[in-house]
């Protein structure tokens, strides 16, 4: 067996070469896959529908994707499309599709595969016990479907029933990265073990090159072993670069959760073929007792209006972190005064993040941090952007003119580097999932439409 799998770019839009692209056509693979989503931008593209790359940035890589299809004449796979893999981002991707095809003169047969999930869906679900928590899930309640945007991640399945229908291109809603890379290896009987793992080393194309980069792996898939190589000038890749990728979004570099299963990489082993490859052999798959599929949904909790500034005197940086607690209590007395009681302070959030001093660790700084200069990020939440705005300007201007009790006088405590200093960031999400979906078949949470183009 040798099945060739080209994995272009770790994300449709964020660019790759085209002399790497070459390479890979040129390999001859026998599909081309790629994501196109991500939670690590976290919950906005889930819950607003928008898209974290631009238009332009998709559209380019999608038409250089479809010719090299249309060349090789093999299927393309893209998954998570829109960022989030909402219906609405499926639409998205399909009619930038459409538009290339006429533009470049191709045909193929489309198919598209949705995984967005009806509240009721849900609740019918929740009602039956069949939706159950992963590590550290927040606790739900059945009303939370109705306000949550929920998406299901799909595995290998409902792609492999397209491309057993002879498909050529098939976006997808939300999927498992992998799935993307181990649906057609898995209908030509290709080990598991070593099919997952493979997909797993190339879902990000290049990020386990050194350097990391967005530009694309091949891989040769054969019976006892595959070979990653990477396809860009400059890069290379080494036994420890493509075994660390295990530990890419995972706690446990060993075991690896797919619907089905477990991809169990203990006893494998990586060899260097020469600086542009490696070889693994020994990974293992084993099959789960039922079949799950994750949940991922995000819900609007406001709108925030944000302000940046800067201190660098030492004693106001001294002081800050015993003058914001007083300002809380200044600020929710100027809202029920400002607002004449028809805003409640406890709708309100008002944060300070004070940038050198942990802000990033928040507050498990191992050591003190002595700063000269703190940058400070305050964010206002509410109900409506309107509100949030109106709150922003009486805090950006206290805030800037806070009480210092070493200096006599008005004293500036915070430098904006804007003007005016108050920036509406707009709608807010947050994530209200991180369950499975368990007693389901592989298909029945998805749903497919086809067309020719």
């Amino acid at each position: 067996m040798d099945i060739r799998i080209l994995a272009p770019t770790g994300a449709l839009g964020a660019g790759f070469d085209t002399a790497a692209l070459d390479r890979g056509v040129a390999a001859g693979p026998h599909v081309i896959a790629c994501d196109a989503g991500s939670t690590d931008s976290g919950p906005a593209a889930l819950g607003s529908g928008t898209p974290k790359l631009s238009a332009q940035a998709v559209t380019r890589d999608l038409r250089l994707l479809l010719k090299a299809r249309d060349t090789l004449q093999v299927p393309l796979i893209i998954g998570s499309c829109g960022t989030s893999g909402r219906d609405d981002g499926v639409d998205w991707v399909a009619g930038l599709a459409r538009t290339v095809a006429a533009e470049n003169n191709l045909h193929f047969k489309l198919g598209l595969i949705y995984s967005d999930q009806p509240a009721e869906r849900l609740q019918h679900l929740y009602d039956e016990g069949r939706i159950q928590p992963l590590a550290n899930a927040p606790v739900i309640e059945r009303k939370l479907f109705e306000r949550s945007h929920t998406v299901a991640m799909m595995g290998v399945e409902p792609i492999q029933e397209l491309l057993r229908n002879g498909y050529d291109v098939i976006l997808a809603g939300r999927a498992s990265d992998t799935a993307l890379f181990a649906a057609l290896p898995h209908l030509n009987g290709a080990d598991p073990g070593l099919t997952w793992h493979m997909a797993k080393t190339i879902e990000c194309g290049a990020a386990c090159a050194i350097p990391p980069d967005a530009n694309g792996l091949l891989v040769t898939l054969r019976d006892d072993h595959f070979d990653v190589t990477t396809l860009a000038d400059g890069s290379r890749l080494t036994p420890r670069s493509v075994a660390a990728h295990t530990l890419y979004e995972n706690a446990d570099p060993f075991h690896i959760a797919e619907p089905s299963g477990t991809l169990d990489t203990t006893h494998a082993t990586y060899e260097a073929v020469d600086e542009r490859t490696v070889r693994v052999r020994g990974s293992r798959y084993i099959e789960a007792d039922g079949y799950t599929n994750k949940l991922e949904g995000a819900e609007l909790v406001g709108y925030q209006t944000v302000i940046v500034g800067g201190v660098r005197d030492k004693v106001v940086i001294e002081r800050l972190p015993g003058l914001l607690p007083m300002a809380k209590k200044y600020f929710d007395a100027k809202i029920l005064d400002v607002f004449d009681g028809r805003v409640d302070p406890d709708t309100i959030d008002i944060n300070y993040r004070l940038y050198g001093t942990g802000t990033v660790l928040a507050g498990t700084e191992p050591t003190p941090l002595q700063p000269q200069e703190l940058g400070v990020l305050i964010t206002v939440t509410a109900p409506d952007q309107g509100t949030a705005h109106a709150i922003s300007t009486f805090v950006a201007h206290a805030s800037s003119h806070l009480p210092i009790p070493e200096y006599d006088g008005l004293v500036s405590t915070l430098a904006y580097p804007y003007s005016p200093p108050e920036m509406d960031r707009g709608p807010l999400y947050r994530f209200t999932l991180n369950h499975v979906a368990t007693g389901v078949t592989p298909t029945e949470l998805f749903r497919t439409t086809t067309e020719e183009v």
